[in-house]
């Protein structure tokens, strides 16, 4: 037999992937002889030439390896380094570990090889390496600018200093060029990237600054900075600015001819008290039959945004509108969002209307969907309304026009509310904070909003006539942009089977089949125990994203077969396609179709994008002003609540919603193994237990206004938890000492690779 053969035979049968030279000559009975060994190496150097065998990189010969699986997909950037690469809707997200990103930064567009595939048995998500960058999503960035230190200075060459940015997903500095605007140190600025990270320079961009945004000292400058950070847009352009001040102030009334006049209804909008952009109102009447008329109009922002306008380009642009504490980020100009197109009280307003036949039981069994025009009777608040509902004889008597109303309302959504039960519709409860500021922006007081019956009515009834208007293009199977919420990813509904199955309440069903109707039997059943928040939050963690699609998919979480957005068109873009779909699909065309079709599913994709970007700022501001408001209150001890455990510490709530976290650091009592089944921190020598849902009392150490992290240390307490510690024989520990307080990697070194005892980092929502 040839040598070439003896070695591929070799290398085909032998169990590890590669081998050196030296063992394979070992091997092959060729060690012994210094003939026979150089022939070995002469004969690898030909099967390496003729790409019949691979050397490694460290010098191991190997039969070459199936070709890895390239894909293309967006990469989520995770502020520690690692982060995951979307390939589609349905497709699992592949982890990319620190190291293999190859510098991708959030929301590039990047090629992806597949290293290491899905295990569902094991529940391991797939592991790749990025090796191409296809296209970059951040080409500018806003922050302060800071000069270099004396000794930067020496080695500045060509670079003025450098400028931070408050996009936690962009972790790096930016040096700026002298070549662009030369900004002042503490001057917010926008930069424009000419050079991103590589393996020469790993942790630096570099840029030219192309505009002064304003001071660090400016008032309100730290909330714009994060909205300018993250892409999202404050002034509108000229010819927007144009068009919005083109619209008249008042409706024509030539221009009602066509539309179905809902004057004489008496119909009012429920806002917020700072509410300005009123784009709802309902009205409600019995029926001779028993059954009961609800309509809901919504303003007609298509009539006056029309599609290609420039108002038109812009709000699909900004996607949403975005609402950060003192401040509102329309999509709309405010001449348009708080003028003609909102709904304000005893003037003329167009509008679309979706009225309804509900009968007792909560279900739809007819329905009008129209252009219309409306004059409502009040503008109503929140706060109003909650105080007829409880019976308020002052605002009884203010509103009594609306009374008998407000009054139909009330009984229609508990109505709705059990027909939603009844099919599944899952409750979550969740806080929401209300930030109060003063007139500098500065954070005086948090709160948590309280949602009375008027909100929840106001929301049930936008939620039938979403329904409403999703069904009647569904079945007429015309192309429609839908809100859809998709079954939970078998994956993390066994996790959280697992999670639950821990405090003793099982879950019917299994993850592939589960209902909504499984999960709202569970939150039932959970409603008032200890462990209810805990295990809310987890099942909402475990939920898919809703988004929009062109094609219905349903609505999981409310249980709904159709849903669309439609109640909200000055402050959502996809409401305002769904007005302009009900007008140009009201006698549609063959090239009507055609023209939806093909433009749906990119608008789709890029307002779900917008708003999760929308979302994020949100979130990053609402942790600046929580953290900016704790900065008084360092050294203050609180009574709070474990919301969550992680093997580097548990983060603790506060009754108004600010979260923060105890470092696994700052526990120096004692070692704690973190369990992942049930998510716990437990002391080896203690038995003390940290335990998503206990109760612990914390002492603020740092709150950081510029990364928003607020930190607190355990204080010891009656409140603590003290469980048994598990005795175990000195041959289960594997000998070691209950006293060794090594890392677990360093302990169990000889037993397996850190990397497969701690797994990947859990993946931040």
């Amino acid at each position: 037999m040839k040598l070439s053969k003896k070695v591929t035979d070799f290398l085909a049968n032998m169990p590890s992937k590669s081998i050196s030279p030296k063992m394979l000559a070992t091997n092959l009975g060729l060690v012994d002889n210094a003939s026979d060994y150089k022939h070995l190496l002469k004969t690898i150097a030909q099967l390496e030439e003729s790409k019949v065998i691979e050397v490694t990189a460290g010098g191991n010969i190997a039969l070459p390896q199936p070709e890895a699986e390239v894909l293309e997909g967006t990469f989520s950037a995770n502020p520690r380094g690692f982060g995951f690469v979307r390939i589609g809707e349905n497709e699992p997200d592949v982890f990319v570990k620190r190291g293999n990103t190859k510098f991708a930064m959030n929301e590039d567009i990047v090629e992806v090889k597949i290293t290491s595939p899905a295990n569902p048995l094991k529940g391991n998500e797939a592991e790749g390496k990025v090796v191409a960058i296809k296209s970059r999503a951040v080409t500018n960035l806003v922050g302060e600018f800071y000069e270099f230190d004396e000794e930067e200075k020496k080695n500045s060459g060509s670079l003025l200093g450098y400028v931070v940015n408050k996009n936690k997903k962009i972790p790096f500095k930016t040096n700026i060029s002298k070549k662009g605007l030369h900004p002042e140190v503490g001057d917010i600025v926008r930069v424009d990237i000419t050079h991103y990270p590589d393996r020469d320079f790993p942790d630096v961009l570099q840029g030219l600054v192309v505009e002064i945004i304003g001071k660090s000292t400016d008032t309100g400058i730290d909330v714009l900075e994060v909205l300018e950070s993250m892409g999202i847009p404050s002034p509108f352009p000229e010819d927007v600015l144009a068009e919005a001040n083109a619209v008249p102030d008042e409706i024509d009334e030539k221009d009602i001819i066509g539309r179905v006049d809902y004057r004489n209804e008496i119909s009012f909008t429920i806002d917020g008290a700072d509410a300005k952009d009123l784009d709802d109102a309902v009205h409600i009447k019995a029926l001779d039959n028993g059954n009961i008329e609800l309509g809901v109009h919504i303003a007609d922002v298509s009539y006056y945004v029309t599609e290609g306008s420039a108002l038109d380009r812009e709000a699909l642009n900004r996607g949403t509108s975005t609402y950060v504490t003192d401040r509102v980020v329309p999509m709309l100009p405010e001449r348009l969002s708080n003028g003609i197109c909102s709904l304000n009280p005893r003037v003329n307003r167009f509008t679309q209307s979706c009225v309804m036949e509900i009968n007792p039981d909560g279900y739809v069994v007819n329905y009008q969907i129209s252009q219309s025009v409306i004059k409502t009777t009040e503008r109503m608040t929140y706060s109003d309304v909650n105080e007829m509902l409880a019976g308020n004889q002052d605002f009884l008597d203010k509103f009594a026009a609306i009374a008998e109303s407000v009054e139909q309302m009330a009984k229609l959504h508990e109505i709705l509310l059990a027909m939603r039960a009844r099919r599944g519709s899952i409750d979550f409860e969740t806080q929401e904070a209300k930030i109060i500021v003063d007139k500098l922006g500065k954070p005086i007081d948090i709160q948590v909003r309280n949602r009375g019956t008027a909100e929840m009515m106001i929301e049930s009834f936008m939620l039938i006539a979403n329904e409403t208007v999703a069904r009647s293009f569904a079945t007429r199977e015309l192309p429609f942009i839908y809100r859809v919420h998709e079954h939970p990813k078998a994956d993390k509904l066994t996790r959280f089977i697992d999670f639950a199955s821990v405090f003793g309440i099982p879950l019917k069903g299994t993850p592939e089949k589960m209902q909504s109707k499984d999960l709202q039997d569970f939150m039932l059943r959970i409603k008032g125990q200890p462990g209810e928040m805990v295990l809310s939050t987890m099942l909402l963690r475990s939920m898919q994203q809703a988004r929009y699609d062109e094609d219905n998919l349903g609505h999981f979480g409310l249980a709904a077969e159709y849903y669309t957005h439609f109640t909200s068109p000055i402050r959502r873009y996809p409401d305002l396609l769904v007005h302009r779909l009900i007008r140009a699909e009201s006698h549609p065309t063959t090239e009507t179709i055609e023209h939806f079709e093909e433009i749906i599913p990119e608008i789709a994709k890029l307002t779900s994008s917008r708003e999760r970007r929308a979302i994020d700022a949100e979130r990053a501001v609402e942790a600046m002003k929580k953290a900016e408001y704790m900065e008084s209150y360092v050294g203050t001890e609180y009574d709070v609540t474990i919301s969550s455990v992680t093997r580097f510490g548990f983060f603790v709530s506060l009754p108004n919603t600010i979260e923060g976290l105890v470092h696994m650091s700052t526990l120096g009592d004692d070692f704690y193994n973190f369990n992942e089944r049930d998510l716990t921190l437990k002391g080896e020598r203690t038995g003390k237990v940290f335990r998503m849902g206990h109760p612990v009392k914390v002492k603020l150490v740092k709150a950081d206004k510029i990364t928003g992290d607020i930190d607190f240390e355990h204080v010891d307490s009656d409140l603590d938890v003290v469980e048994a510690i598990e005795k175990r024989s000195r041959d289960s520990r594997g000998g070691r000492d209950s006293r060794d307080k090594r890392p677990d990697w360093q302990k169990n070194k000889d037993k397996k690779p850190f990397h497969k005892k701690g797994g990947k980092p859990a993946r931040k929502k």
